[in-house]
């Protein structure tokens, strides 16, 4: 028998690791948008699973009209007081919501590993809730981010595509790299026309929280470093797809 998910919990950060750091509020949403921006359509946008809005406040700009879907209700609650005016939230699992509308864009970052059953929901994503001409952006942590392999090789994590402690307690049932999100995806019926990393790694996130607050890292860095993710995106903190619709 399955347990049921506490999905408030799941959002509380451990003794030794955090649910979301500095590093990915203020790097890797900044460079996500940026790498989202040549595939945007005009129209609608959903975004599913909006933790506390961080993510969704920087889609605002670009769209009017934005609903989210979010498990948790303590997360819709806050995101609601800065963000309630702009969006709409639906309080509700991505599994078995009813949504209004079909959306030009649909984005899911840094959530798909999450998720009890992710080939259904990308299902659902392209059979109900994709516009015919719509994207669907996609973002996972990579297993082969060269931080996670430098962990593995200390012996810290047991192999790249593990799912520690600390990530189960944050409700993680997988960790993709990109063969294993391309599986998925296809098997899903969606697909794939665009496929890259974002943002070449070499450091734990807590790693570079502390590297931020001094002066090492320069703008030029970060943005040396989203560069080269281009080029090497098996080596990035997340992979990156964008899919249209496909078989159902």
């Amino acid at each position: 028998m399955a347990v049921k998910r506490d999905y408030n919990k799941e959002l509380l950060d451990t003794s030794n690791h955090l649910y979301a750091y500095s590093f990915d509020f203020d790097v890797m949403h900044p460079y996500m948008i940026k790498s989202f921006l040549p595939f945007f359509r005009e129209g609608n946008l959903l975004e599913l699973g909006s933790f506390k809005g961080d993510f969704t406040r920087r889609l605002i700009p670009y769209y009017k009209d934005i609903t989210c879907v979010e498990a948790s209700d303590k997360a819709i609650a806050i995101a609601k007081v800065e963000l309630g005016r702009n969006v709409q939230f639906i309080n509700a699992l991505f599994e078995n919501v009813i949504l209004p509308n079909k959306y030009d864009n649909i984005v899911l970052t840094h959530v798909l590993e999450h998720l009890d059953d992710p080939v259904f929901v990308m299902k659902r994503i392209n059979n109900e809730w994709l516009s015919s001409d719509g994207r669907f952006f996609l973002v996972c942590p990579n297993a082969n981010a060269p931080s996670r392999q430098i962990a593995v090789k200390m012996g810290l994590v047991s192999h790249n595509s593990a799912v520690t402690e600390a990530e189960r307690k944050h409700g993680h049932k997988r960790t993709y790299s990109l063969d294993t999100l391309e599986r998925d995806v296809k098997e899903s019926g969606l697909r794939i026309i665009h496929r890259s990393g974002i943002f070449f790694k070499a450091f734990a996130n807590f790693q570079w929280d502390r590297l931020l607050k001094t002066d090492i890292i320069s703008p030029e860095y970060l943005d040396g470093c989203y560069q080269l993710g281009q080029k090497y995106p098996d080596l990035c903190s997340s992979i990156f797809l964008v899919c249209e619709k496909g078989e159902q």
